[in-house]
């Protein structure tokens, strides 16, 4: 629907029992139910307040970089306004979340190697994936789509137009319809759409649009990092069951990945939720997939019943992080307090689920996220 992540610096330190009052936080949760908010909140000024989250993930992002937690030469390319420090506890949530995606992305563009594959980033806002991929990939076997509202998909195009270390990877014949605030090149495409329209056709509803490029037959994975999150779960649900059950046919291999708070209901959580509402920010999925298990359950019920599992980044930073690459992230930062660094990263975690499709060329795309099993 609109940007990848939610507002940083939200949660308070005094979740745990109300004893301490400096603010400090990660990201936060709201009240996510199933009623229509739009009666709420007048629907433009809603998706305006998501649109705007963007700034807030990729500020973080800055952050990470400048400090020395992730390598990224073209986040500062697509900041719009200047960098502010985060705490050490974001800055470790950044690095554990992107880290974790990035593993996951590259393990399945490299099984299968010779097999084209496809990326489409739902809510992308100024994500820099693409441009990492094809700085350390020169000759590229997929097809990457980025997905978002018109107003952040404009604001992207006019970094890339005016950036050389980013427009050099988007390579040519290169075709901008700023009209439509969209881009399109060989390897690389941005739609502007509202994900909101994405639905299996139905007789009571008008057709979905027509995605341009976007190849039914090749192997694909979805990402959404925090973008589902903002519809409805009805809504969020009907746009992962138009990739699913519409636009790839049951014989396509196809993937997701999620990025997403859980455990409103505990006493950390319902701080997050109320900070978040005080910013008139919703997430309206979380209740009902609020759990690790109810994410895994997602993923089954999408379809998704081949290589998957669900891990919270607390777990993530424990069991993928090497005891090298902790020592070296420990020296950056002082996280002097573990405690509140295991509480907040016990909120958020990175869902994956995959099926396998019935094409034999394609099958295989999913076999390294076998190392990923829980357990």
């Amino acid at each position: 629907m609109a940007a990848p992540h939610i507002p940083n610096l939200l949660a308070s330190r005094n979740a745990r029992g109300g004893e301490r009052g400096r603010s400090r936080g990660w990201s936060g949760i709201c009240d996510t139910s199933e009623r229509d908010i739009e009666s709420d909140v007048d629907k433009a000024t809603k998706d305006k307040i998501v649109q705007q989250t963007d700034q807030d993930a990729s500020v973080s992002r800055m952050s990470a970089v400048e400090v020395g937690y992730l390598e990224d030469e073209f986040a500062k390319e697509l900041v719009a306004a200047g960098g502010q420090r985060r705490f050490p506890i974001i800055n470790r949530g950044t690095y554990v979340r992107t880290q974790a995606i990035d593993r996951l992305v590259d393990t399945f563009l490299s099984s299968q190697p010779n097999t084209r594959k496809q990326i489409i980033s739902l809510g992308a806002g100024s994500d820099t994936r693409y441009f990492r991929l094809m700085s350390r990939m020169p000759f590229p076997n997929f097809i990457y789509h980025e997905f978002d509202f018109p107003t952040n998909t404009q604001q992207k195009i006019s970094a890339i137009s005016s950036s050389s270390k980013l427009i050099c990877h988007v390579k040519t014949p290169l075709s901008l319809n700023l009209d439509d605030a969209a881009l399109d090149g060989p390897h690389y495409h941005l739609h502007a759409i509202d994900l909101r329209t994405l639905y299996p056709p139905s007789p009571s509803k008008a057709p979905p649009p027509t995605l341009q490029h976007v190849d039914p037959l090749l192997p694909t994975l979805l990402i959404s990092e925090c973008c589902l999150i903002y519809l409805t779960p009805s809504s969020a649900d009907a746009v992962v069951h138009y990739f699913t059950t519409y636009l790839f046919p049951i014989t396509t291999p196809v993937g997701l990945i999620l990025y997403e708070p859980i455990s409103p209901f505990d006493a950390f959580g319902r701080v997050m939720v109320s900070n978040l509402a005080a910013r008139g920010i919703v997430l309206q999925t979380l209740h009902k997939y609020h759990s690790l298990e109810m994410q895994r359950e997602r993923m089954r019920m999408y379809g998704f019943v081949d290589e998957g599992g669900a891990m919270d980044v607390d777990e993530l930073w424990n069991r993928w992080v090497g005891d090298k690459e902790k020592q070296r992230v420990s020296k950056l930062e002082m996280v002097d307090e573990v405690e509140e660094w295991s509480l907040l990263a016990a909120h958020y975690c990175v869902a994956w689920g995959s099926r396998s499709g019935e094409r034999d060329e394609g099958g295989g795309v999913w076999d390294g996220w076998q190392e990923f099993k829980e357990g």
